[in-house]
């Protein structure tokens, strides 16, 4: 009986982090959204519910510690509670830069835009959004390779920044006019360039939680054995 009451919370901190996960994803899908399209009152809407994902990061965190303080689990059992742990707080940080992108759309006051510009910016939310997608799903399927090949692409969305990067300062030299909007494009690469560091985050997490072992993707780190 036990056991099973633990499999029941077990089960329900994952079935909480991947509704966090699916939050998170919708509030960068309509941030860079509202960005596009000028939609300052998307771009609130994300602001406003940013409430609800510090809630669950903060709901999350409480689960885990109350279930490694009152059970005392295994080692295997406490790989997936300390998973759940780290992984939501890169969710958490994925989300207030989803917030800085709508904030972003509600400072820009009749900038000149970039149509070339945004249209790339588009294309790298949309990676980054299929990332976060991949990940979630490959999280609740505990699927270390998977966790490996998503991490590999963060590779294209540093690519869509370096692009964007250069786009922008080429844009600001030949139209002083486009300073302002060029500097609000950077920013939200960088926004969209950081969402994508953190999906490899939580790669590092599936595959610590499948293997035991903490390493670093995407560099020549060594692998570290943990747990």
């Amino acid at each position: 009986m036990f056991r099973q009451n633990f499999d029941d919370e077990l089960n329900d901190l994952h079935v909480r982090f991947s509704e966090m996960g699916m939050m998170v994803n919708e509030a960068i899908y309509k941030s860079v959204n509202a960005f596009i399209n000028h939609d300052k009152t998307l771009a609130q809407e994300v602001i406003d519910a940013d409430v609800q994902i510090n809630e669950r990061e903060v709901d999350l965190e409480k689960r885990s510690f109350e279930m490694i303080a009152l059970q005392q689990p295994v080692t295997t059992d406490l790989r997936m509670i300390v998973t759940v742990m780290k992984a939501s707080s890169d969710l958490e940080r994925m989300g207030d830069h989803a917030v800085s992108i709508a904030k972003s759309t509600i400072r820009v006051k009749g900038n000149t835009r970039a149509p070339e510009i945004e249209e790339t910016l588009a294309q790298m939310a949309t990676k980054v959004k299929q990332m976060v997608e991949e990940v979630l799903d490959a999280y609740v399927k505990s699927d270390e390779k998977r966790a490996r090949k998503i991490a590999k692409e963060d590779l294209l969305v540093d690519e869509f920044s370096n692009k964007i990067y250069k786009m922008c300062i080429k844009q600001m030299q030949e139209d002083s006019d486009t300073i302002i909007g060029s500097m609000d494009y950077m920013l939200v690469d960088s926004y969209l360039e950081r969402i994508g560091d953190y999906v490899t985050n939580i790669c590092e997490w599936i595959i610590y939680l499948d293997t035991g072992k903490l390493i670093e993707l995407n560099s020549n780190s060594k692998e570290e054995n943990v747990l």
